[in-house]
């Protein structure tokens, strides 16, 4: 890669607007990244960084992303991938044995030796530099890495994006991490503007068409079947045994011949969809037929990959899978993957919260509330003859705004019909009398439209999570806090309506979820 012209290089002092998408937040307030040189990880980044000059900071955003820094002693993840930088031996990437020819050490020490594996992780990011035409100078300029680090990937266009885009949020936000030994390892946030180069073009922000708060990124089709020959009647609960875009990448590997319907990252709860719901992904043996998988980043040895973020996102994902598939919210049809037959895995493992993870999904009470009676994983639609918690929360919002509702009896009769009615001609909406998702998306939004964006919280977050779930049909957790996955929602919601896909919620969203878009 040519020189670029100093233009370009002073446009690097702004964010790249793009990360925002694939923020990682679970990291905390970033220390100072100083490389202490009296522990054995720091002096091993140190010296790779220096033996093959690529930058300190990025080989340990590198390492974080693959593994959190635990190289597993020498144990190999789901894609045949080992220690720290994860360096993959399979048929379609040879990172682990590159990484030998280049340093000259053994596979057996780059599997299980950190040293040697964060010196060849380095090595083989150098040898992608090199290929691509990175000189001194560039080399000096941590942007300048992306096209080598989406290389690192093992995978290209989206995926390879969604890859590096997550290794640069990384670098935005900075580290404060601990290694298994305890050793801290520190990386400072600063300004990122990567040279994408032709990644720029491919767009790793397609949406999910079975559950829109996801992304879309296929399997490769040697890795799952077309169709179904069985009703969906369960969901199964995975643990990757790598990290999310590795296991993204290792299912669009064609010699894989395994693959899930979707993929949770442990730091945000973001989701990628791979298989389209009524295809029959090859996740868990006899049970593929009927079942849906969920995959979740992280190992099932290390409890810090299960993080609350991901807990809400993928108990959000179950809710709404069972509700559109009728599938009981119990333990009897959302199991873990040693628990389906014939299958002799043992994720999600003795870490996997099942408790904690049931009552988000909404365990077996069918409604999915949150409690607070207006907050539901899923807004069906209600008309005249409806009863049940849905009809009180629809008579509860008409009420605050002042219509005649009558008595809030949980039972829609004539009384609730008219104020429907009249809320609806009010909105501009087809006044029907029936609160399908138009009307439930203007009922819910209704109230004060203060603008709101990552780091909000309180009750109008609450009441714009609830608007969400009711206009993208896909649930967005009900707690109050303007986290990653409200603003992902907010994002698709936004892209579907033709406004600015922003993430922030201003007067033009407002005005559309108010007006029932």
């Amino acid at each position: 890669m040519p020189t670029r012209a100093a233009a370009h290089t002073k446009a690097r002092a702004s964010v790249l607007a793009a990360l925002t998408a694939t923020v990682l937040a679970a990291t905390g307030t970033p220390a100072l990244a100083a490389t202490d040189t009296g522990h054995p990880m720091n002096r091993a980044f140190a010296r790779a960084a220096e033996q093959f000059d690529v930058p300190r900071d990025l080989l340990a955003a590198v390492g974080y992303g693959e593994t959190r820094l635990d190289g597993h002693s020498g144990r190999p993840s789901q894609a045949n991938g080992y220690g720290v930088m994860h360096l993959v031996s399979n048929p379609t990437n040879r990172s682990l044995e590159r990484a030998a020819g280049l340093t000259g050490a053994t596979v057996a020490d780059l599997r299980s030796d950190t040293g040697s594996n964060i010196l060849g992780g380095a090595a083989v990011l150098r040898g992608y530099a090199d290929k691509l035409g990175l000189d001194d100078g560039d080399r000096d300029d941590i942007d300048a890495w992306y096209p080598a680090v989406a290389r690192y990937s093992g995978t290209a266009g989206a995926s390879a994006a969604l890859y590096a885009d997550t290794v640069y949020s990384f670098l935005a936000n900075g580290l404060d991490a601990v290694s298994p030994d305890g050793e801290r390892i520190s990386v400072t946030g600063r300004p990122v503007s990567p040279d994408k180069g032709a990644l720029a073009t491919g767009d790793a922000s397609v949406r999910s068409a079975d559950y829109p708060s996801a992304l879309w990124v296929p399997a490769d089709p040697n890795n799952y079947a077309t169709g179904r020959s069985a009703a969906i009647d369960k969901v199964v609960i995975h643990v990757t045994q790598g990290s999310y875009a590795g296991s993204i990448s290792w299912f669009q590997n064609p010699t894989a011949e395994v693959s899930a319907h979707y993929v949770v990252r442990s730091s945000d709860g973001q989701i990628t969809q791979m298989v389209r719901d009524s295809d029959t992904a090859w996740h868990a043996r006899s049970a593929n037929a009927s079942a849906l998988g969920i995959e979740h980043e992280g190992f099932i040895d290390d409890p810090s990959w299960f993080t609350d973020t991901m807990y809400r996102s993928s108990a959000a994902l179950t809710a709404y899978l069972c509700e559109r598939y009728g599938i009981p919210k119990d333990r009897a049809h959302i199991i873990g993957h040693s628990e389906a037959p014939g299958n002799d895995h043992t994720d999600p493992g003795p870490y996997w919260d099942w408790n904690r993870y049931m009552e988000l999904v909404g365990g077996s009470t069918g409604g999915g509330s949150t409690g607070d009676g207006l907050s539901f994983t899923a807004y069906a639609t209600q008309r005249s003859g409806s009863t049940g918690a849905q009809v009180k929360a629809v008579q509860t919002l008409l009420k605050a705004q002042g219509y005649q509702v009558g008595e809030v009896d949980s039972s829609f009769g004539p009384a609730t019909q008219g104020a429907v009615k009249a809320f609806q001609t009010a909105r501009g909406l087809e006044s029907d009398g029936v609160v399908g998702a138009r009307t439930w998306t203007a009922l819910l939004s209704a109230g004060s439209t203060s603008t709101l964006a990552e780091g909000a919280s309180g009750d109008t977050v609450k009441r714009l999570q609830r608007s969400l779930t009711a206009a993208l049909a896909s649930t967005v957790g009900v707690d109050g806090s303007f986290g990653p996955a409200t603003a992902t929602a907010v994002r698709a919601y936004q892209t579907g309506r033709g406004l600015t896909a922003d993430g922030i919620v201003g007067p033009g969203t407002w005005a559309a979820l108010q007006a029932g878009r």
